[in-house]
């Protein structure tokens, strides 16, 4: 007998060794089927329907697959980031700023009524003058309570005050700079836009309000006067104000007192007091805020003993104890007292110098 798989008479002679190896390469699967676009009826339908022996499926709705779909959904999002950051990508290009406000300065120098009192220790001048309760330093300087404004935030704020802290204690109290010799750690806390003006004061010095060293820093003559005291006495205020939705301003107050003697002298020669009133106005834009840098816009300057007829443009030539001044200005002013404008030189009052 045959196989399973022959005809009882065995394969026909000529034909190919096994039936199925014809169609072999033709696969029917499930998917194939579905996909027919004729489908034949059952048997059992053509007879009650009377129908043709087939009918036309209708045409299946090919949905994205799963990968073509991830595919779209991420070429969309590519498309769209990069459309975002062609827009507001990190580098790109500032506005304009506004041109930045040059520092307008006064410093007027107050000459004694008489002799310039002094004494061999500073403790004692500074318990018998106006500064006796005067802070040491920057404690001199401190940072008031601070709120939002309407356009800042705390931490704002907060960095503007900061920031003009910084430069008064760099600019009035670090002993570097009250010698003369250093400026760097000024320098860099002005905004960029500043500089220009700064260093064209420091390379050539000029009374016209707008490049005198001692108007941006406070800074003796080396070859007069030297500290006696690296201590300086520090008392005043500092305010913070939104002066528009992109600027705030901060103004300062200070009173400053340093006890002076002789350049070159020792510590049995005497010492005598010299007070600077400083009030310093800055302007911080949201640059200057991030990076710790202020525009400085006004400074007026009264300082005393000093003599009218001495240059204090460049350094503060300080008389000393004993030393009289050789004309006087207006009526005393009293650099202890807020609101004492005066013109180009005042008469220092007799009330602001210890008493010995």
């Amino acid at each position: 007998m045959g196989g399973p798989g022959n005809p009882p008479e065995g394969t026909p002679e000529g034909a190919p060794g096994g039936g199925e190896d014809e169609y072999r390469s033709v696969v029917f699967d499930e998917s194939f089927v579905r996909a027919a676009r004729l489908q034949e009826f059952s048997a059992q339908e053509r007879i009650a329907d009377h129908a043709p022996a087939v009918r036309r499926r209708p045409p299946l709705r090919r949905g994205l697959s799963r990968q073509a779909l991830v595919l779209v959904l991420l070429i969309a999002v590519a498309f769209g980031t990069a459309i975002y950051m062609g827009v507001r990508h990190p580098y790109q290009t500032p506005a304009a700023r506004e041109s930045i406000e040059p520092l307008r300065m006064t410093v007027i120098p107050l000459a004694p009524e008489g002799k310039v009192p002094g004494t061999a220790d500073p403790a004692k001048l500074y318990e018998r003058s106006p500064a006796a309760q005067f802070r040491t330093g920057a404690e001199g300087v401190p940072l008031p309570a601070s709120r939002r404004t309407a356009h800042f935030s705390d931490s704002q704020v907060v960095s503007a005050l900061t920031t003009a802290k910084d430069y008064i204690v760099r600019s009035a109290l670090d002993p570097k700079v009250l010698t003369g010799g250093e400026v760097r750690a000024v320098r860099v806390l002005l905004d960029p836009d500043q500089l220009e003006q700064f260093d064209q004061s420091f390379a050539r010095p000029t009374a016209d309000g707008h490049h005198a060293p001692t108007g941006w820093l406070v800074r003796f003559d080396p070859s007069r006067a030297e500290l006696a005291d690296h201590r300086v006495r520090a008392q005043g205020t500092l305010q913070a104000a939104e002066a528009d939705s992109s600027t705030l301003e901060v103004t300062a107050d200070h009173t400053f007192v340093y006890a002076l003697r002789p350049a070159g002298s020792d510590d049995k020669d005497e010492v005598s007091l010299f007070t600077l009133r400083r009030e310093l106005h800055f302007r911080f834009d949201r640059d200057d805020l991030r990076l710790h840098q202020a525009q400085l816009v006004v400074s007026y300057v009264q300082a005393g003993p000093h003599s009218c007829a001495e240059d204090s443009t460049n350094h503060l030539r300080p008389l000393l104890a004993g030393q009289t001044a050789k004309e006087g200005g207006p009526a005393g002013t009293d650099p202890y007292a807020t609101g004492s404008a005066t013109a180009l030189c005042g008469s220092l009052a007799t009330g602001a110098q210890p008493k010995v």
